[in-house]
């Protein structure tokens, strides 16, 4: 296996129409893989608007099972450019039962396993624990064609236990397929705080754990609640090497694809200069899984 692959951050705008979603996000796949991407990535529930805006029980018709229609349809893309994609979708476990979920599906197009968001938020605008439960398959690697990957959601990346116990299993690079964004009455105030203290943790994993760190935003205003102004998407995607170091980012506002080289000599050349998992007092650790130290 090559010591070098390239990833694809797909960074869009989503519309109310389910089906047309999937079509555009198959349309960005192909484009991103005749660009050169090897590992692709979606945004977090790209099927649809983000409709955790609001507490609405209409919204539950929205998930779909694993295998369904999504990983079926991108099965076919991936199997037929030769390309791993990480497919974030709201999935219907049972009745009763979703979770906030990603798959990836590699590049023979089956399917290599599936991750459930394991912090689930619950603010303003951000109603998740309404739609999903937490997950339980732990924290994951996937062996693509092309490189060892992790994989978290959103909410995770604030995260710094998550990220440590992805990387420990081997991953080059950790994705985080995310939605965030502005409330438009905030933004002025606290916008700015916001955005880069969301960027400043995930280049921290990046560095704690020498590994590279893909955030993969969605844009644009939706509003899923007529009391409500909505969610302003900032964008942004971006890509940093395991010093931190940013290599790739998107725009604000623009659909794009954002490609960047993962190199796995790279990882080996930061960890020997800094050899943070060698220095690690797990022996130390035990109150890390308390809620609180009294």
């Amino acid at each position: 296996m090559s010591t070098k692959f390239n990833i694809g951050l797909i960074q869009l705008s989503f519309s109310k129409d389910t089906s047309e979603n999937l079509k555009k996000a198959i349309l960005w796949i192909d484009k991103a893989a005749k660009a050169g991407a090897q590992v692709i990535c979606l945004p977090e529930l790209f099927r649809s608007q983000y409709f955790c805006q609001t507490e609405d029980i209409e919204n539950f018709k929205l998930a779909e099972s694993i295998p369904g229609r999504t990983t079926n349809a991108i099965s076919e893309v991936a199997r037929k450019y030769k390309v791993s994609v990480v497919v974030p979708l709201f999935e219907k476990r049972s009745s009763g039962v979703y979770h906030n979920s990603l798959v990836v599906i590699d590049s023979d197009g089956k399917i290599l396993g599936t991750y459930r968001k394991m912090h689930i938020p619950d603010d303003p605008g951000f109603y998740e624990k309404y739609y999903f439960s937490p997950g339980d398959l732990g924290y994951k690697n996937f062996d693509t064609s092309f490189g060892k990957i992790g994989t978290l959601i959103c909410w995770d990346q604030w995260y710094p236990e998550a990220a440590r116990l992805t990387a420990l299993q081997g991953a080059a690079v950790l994705f985080y397929p995310t939605a965030i964004g502005w409330h438009p009455y905030e933004k002025e105030k606290h916008g700015r705080a916001q955005y880069e203290s969301w960027l400043t943790v995930q280049r921290g994993h990046a560095i704690a754990n020498g590994v590279y760190v893909a955030a993969v935003n969605r844009i644009g205003l939706e509003n899923t609640n007529d009391k409500s102004p909505g969610i302003e998407f900032w964008g942004q995607s971006f890509v940093c090497d395991p010093q931190g170091m940013i290599i790739a980012q998107a725009s604000i506002d623009k659909e794009e694809i954002l490609l960047a080289e993962i190199d796995t000599e790279r990882i080996e050349y930061i960890r020997h200069n800094w050899p943070f998992l060698r220095d690690r007092r797990i022996d130390s650790y035990q109150d890390i899984t308390k809620r609180f130290i009294e």
